[in-house]
């Protein structure tokens, strides 16, 4: 089963995410939640997901930071950057890191999951 962690300041949004993308049906295992990059980062280390879906900004360690960090020594991971500024830059750092998908917020669970 391919396993995801989700990493979000926004206690509406990681609550959101986690309890309505029917997990188990679309073949993927909720495999943890952070409230920002410096608690998920040996979260990550340890549970080694397959992919990581982050917000962009939060406190201690934003999501591009945790992208670069995770990409060093996880290149096989996947990122998907939750984002709700529309500033080129940002999306240009993300492609640079190697993120996968960089999607703006609010996003609608349907559109979600089918990524």
């Amino acid at each position: 089963m391919i396993k995801v962690f989700l990493v979000e300041d926004e206690i509406v949004m990681r609550s959101g995410i986690k309890n309505t993308i029917p997990w188990e049906k679309e073949g993927l295992e909720f495999a943890g939640e952070a409230s920002d990059g410096e608690l998920a980062y040996p979260m990550i280390k340890k549970v080694q997901p397959d992919i990581l879906i982050t917000d962009i900004r939060m406190p201690f360690m934003d999501g591009l930071e945790l992208s670069e960090l995770v990409k060093k020594e996880f290149p096989r991971i996947k990122i998907i950057i939750l984002s709700g500024y529309n500033e080129f830059e940002y999306a240009k750092e993300a492609i640079h890191i190697g993120v996968t998908d960089y999607l703006l917020k609010p996003i609608t669970a349907p559109n979600f999951w089918r990524l």
